[in-house]
């Protein structure tokens, strides 16, 4: 059996291969819910044979969003939307995860099909934009309002309950998104945390909100399900953010409960030179896996079956999330299956597609 097909397990979820949907924006939401599109995009990667798949980012608040146009689980109201999908996955073999996130300063733009620039109440955007610091991502972006203790205290519990809806929709696996320059990961930075309290300067300041989200959710999801953090790895950028940083980091949190950080890097300020290329972040989940003694996903321009598998085969993740690709074939583990040579039976609808 390919490496990427054996069966794996976290507490008392199992997933039947290694494969993970990754998180993707879809921009089709209204007020946050979810519709048709939400139900046939994810549940169709089921049918398609990944062991995961994880919903778009889940904004706890409303201002938290990136687009207006971005799931929310901010209210009870939208945990039936869900639990319909998280059902309909189940039924067809995969495990659903939930990325619960904050967009911080980076929130209320325009979807990438209307130009992806911040937008205004008249454009259905807001203006209560936050961060750790009032330092604007860029030139083009409007200076945040720094958090206060209260409100860092509010949005630790937006966090808390929308884990709680999370549970109530199904959701087995919930991941905390604190990477791509999002809220969580502009307290993490020094490059977008400025702050003299306790909530910036020293590394253990500038872990604090991320490690009290992370206690705050473990509490009140069961022991049984699973719990992801998605970091960067790196800023890319002298002085930033960075692996060393990301391994002490990956420590704590794994103290704390989480099970395993879905390794991904970037996103803090614009402009950055990434060295782009096929498997460009595996070194970081491989580092971070060894050095934190953590399960790791790695992410990022992974598209063939064979390097899928050789990932998994060399130790250097447990898990591998693929994002642009499942796009483009929703199917892409039954091609994997038949790259690889591996005997599996799909859905009996596609039997004849695969044989």
């Amino acid at each position: 059996m390919p490496h990427l097909f054996e069966p794996f397990q976290i507490r008392e979820v199992i997933f039947r291969n290694r494969i993970t949907v990754s998180p993707m924006c879809q921009y089709s939401s209204t007020d946050g819910y979810t519709n048709e599109w939400h139900f046939i995009h994810l549940v169709s990667r089921a049918v398609g044979g990944a062991g995961l798949v994880f919903t778009e980012a889940a904004a706890v608040e409303a201002r938290g969003r990136i687009s207006p146009q971005d799931l929310g689980l901010w209210s009870d109201k939208h945990i039936e939307g869900l639990a319909k999908i998280v059902s309909s996955i189940d039924k067809y073999g995969a495990v659903a995860g939930i990325q619960l996130a904050h967009a911080g300063r980076k929130a209320s733009t325009a979807k990438p099909s209307r130009g992806g620039k911040p937008v205004d109440e008249s454009q259905e955007g807001w203006q209560s934009i936050v961060s750790s610091s009032a330092i604007p991502f860029s030139s083009e972006y409007p200076t945040p309002e720094t958090l206060t203790i209260t409100g860092i205290q509010e949005i630790t519990d937006a966090f808390v309950q929308a884990a709680k809806r999370s549970v109530e929709a199904g959701f087995k696996v919930i991941e905390i998104h604190a990477a791509h320059g999002y809220l969580l990961h502009q307290f993490l930075s020094p490059l977008a945390n400025n702050r003299e309290d306790e909530y910036g300067g020293s590394f253990a300041n500038r872990i604090r909100l991320l490690t009290e989200v992370v206690r705050g959710v473990r509490e009140v999801i069961p022991q049984k399900y699973s719990l992801w953090v998605r970091i960067s790895a790196t800023d890319w950028v002298e002085n930033g953010w960075d692996i060393e940083q990301s391994i002490a980091l990956s420590d704590k949190l794994k103290s704390l409960g989480v099970d395993l950080i879905d390794c991904s890097s970037g996103g803090i300020i614009p402009g950055v030179n990434i060295p782009l290329r096929p498997g460009y972040q595996i070194e970081f989940s491989d580092r971070i896996r060894h050095e934190a003694n953590i399960y790791t996903g790695a992410v990022g321009l992974i598209t063939s079956p064979e390097q899928a598998d050789e990932i998994i085969r060399s130790g250097a993740a447990d898990l591998v999330l693929l994002g642009r690709e499942f796009l483009r074939n929703p199917y892409w583990p039954h091609l994997a299956a038949k790259t690889l040579g591996y005997d599996k039976h799909w859905p009996v609808q596609y039997d004849r597609a695969w044989s």
